[in-house]
């Protein structure tokens, strides 16, 4: 491996007059981040909905793994789910601000489950949520879409990637402020939709989880969740 380059003056990206021009590292504020590899897991922080028709019941905790996991487990009746959304709608898409999501997560199942993983605003039915711009997948199939939704009117790419059981899979998409959303899987650049129905209206939040396509249990496993805006 090379040596890394070496700026002992520090780096910026600032103007002279700046407050943090004599800050040895860029600018933190110039961009709002959400980084969780769950390394700790609070269900405080998080809006869950949760669907068990049965005795059962969903759970939520870290599992063991390099890196941190949240691992999510259902109950075992058909349409059990169990989503999640941050507390506070805290991103906003606006012209001129670019948005980056990345995320990395695998599910037991990938024909017999709904999933979802991305933006959206705080719904009960996330998978039906009308403002967002999200990765999402329908039961019965193992292929994953991304849907950019404003007021219930959406521009999607369909079947973008094809998820494996039990396989971690890494879907993001780059929103450049502009006119184009464009998508990665497992960070290779695989295509891009038009930004005509990117929620500029409304807040949102981080959002993902599960719902079973059949009667029994399934479930999902995140390594990381990785959010920023221009501010």
């Amino acid at each position: 491996m090379a040596a890394p380059t070496r700026f002992p003056g520090g780096v910026t990206n600032v103007a002279p007059s700046h407050p943090l021009a004599y800050f040895g590292l860029p600018d933190p504020a110039k961009w709002h981040v959400y980084f969780n590899d769950f390394d700790t897991f609070s269900a405080a922080d998080w809006t869950i909905t949760t669907t068990e028709d049965g005795a059962g019941s969903a759970s939520e905790a870290l599992a063991d793994g390099d890196g941190g996991l949240l691992l999510i487990t259902n109950d075992a009746a058909d349409d059990d789910a169990d989503f999640f959304q941050k507390v506070g709608e805290s991103f906003r898409f606006a012209a001129g601000k670019p948005v980056i999501f990345r995320a990395r997560f695998k599910v037991s199942d990938a024909t017999q489950s709904d999933v979802i993983m991305g933006l959206a605003i705080t719904d009960t039915t996330p998978l039906d949520a009308s403002d967002g711009v999200f990765f999402l997948k329908a039961d019965g199939v193992a292929t994953i879409g991304l849907s950019a939704v404003k007021d219930s009117t959406a521009t999607t790419a369909a079947a973008i990637a094809t998820l494996a059981d039990n396989t971690f899979i890494t879907l993001a998409f780059w929103y450049d402020g502009k006119a184009t959303i464009t998508y990665f899987v497992d960070d290779v650049e695989a295509g891009s939709i038009v930004a005509d129905n990117v929620p500029d209206d409304e807040d949102v939040t981080i959002t993902f989880g599960i719902q079973n396509g059949e009667a029994a249990a399934k479930t999902m496993t995140v390594d990381y969740i990785f959010a920023a805006k221009a501010r």
